[in-house]
């Protein structure tokens, strides 16, 4: 099976601190694939350095097939890569609508409409601006902000942060739509037990290094390693 994005010894830092120390991960083509770790483990940094935000030092990125090492974020976004990052990052003062007019459209099957139908809530809050959204609300507009892009892989940094449980599997319904519709998904979760019942893959990241990878139906069946690597989820993993 073709990878949609494949990262090969990556090193990162951030001025004189060494965060990731040769991080290697691949993301198959319409598959979900997850990225987990306790807080501190890198994640974020991963998903910076490969979307371009923070260059490695070290290590190549190659998206569908190119050679991204060193292209600008906006070059990665336009070569079909929709990015969510954590915090959500919508315009506060803009409408719901307003802020789906922000990305350039790019030709394909996700449009407005086509988002207000996948998120109901979206067109009832239409004319409400980002500020006046609940969290939930505000982590489906910036999904569907990056489905604007009709983009072939899309990168999440912990959706479910900050979110009920009800809202948190609504959300993961909706990343796993994703996969149905064709796309390449990269997870970047805490919550460890929603993420490896949605993923295909899975790896862990810990200290800056991967420490395990491998189909996440065997990971989810070690409940030793998955409390262990939920840290704080880990209460919630028992009572599932």
């Amino acid at each position: 099976m073709s990878a949609s994005l494949t990262a090969k010894g990556l090193h990162t830092y951030y001025g004189k601190s060494h965060i990731l120390h040769g991080v290697s991960l691949e993301v198959a083509e319409g598959k979900i694939t997850a990225l987990l770790g306790r807080n501190g483990a890198g994640k974020t940094t991963t998903l910076r350095s490969l979307m371009g935000l923070t260059p490695p030092r070290e290590g190549r990125v190659t998206i569908f097939g190119a050679d991204t090492t060193g292209w600008p974020p906006y070059r990665i976004a336009a070569s079909g890569v929709g990015y969510v990052p954590e915090g959500r990052r919508i315009f506060a003062n803009l409408s719901v609508d307003e802020n789906l007019k922000v990305p350039r459209e790019e030709k394909g099957p996700w449009t407005a409409e086509r988002i207000y139908s996948l998120f109901p809530r979206l067109a009832e809050r239409k004319e409400n601006r980002g500020r006046q959204l609940s969290g939930g609300e505000q982590e489906m507009l910036s999904i569907g902000r990056a489905l604007l892009l009709n983009p072939k892989l899309l990168i999440l940094d912990e959706p479910s942060q900050g979110l009920a449980p009800l809202i948190v599997r609504e959300v993961f319904a909706i990343v796993s739509k994703m996969r149905d519709e064709g796309i390449s998904v990269l997870l970047v979760e805490q919550n460890a037990r929603m993420s490896l019942e949605i993923a295909d893959f899975a790896y862990v990241l810990d200290d800056g290094a991967i420490v395990h990878s491998g189909p996440a139906s065997e990971l989810a069946a070690d409940e030793a390693r998955v409390q262990a690597l939920a840290g704080a989820s880990a209460e919630e993993w028992t009572m599932g």
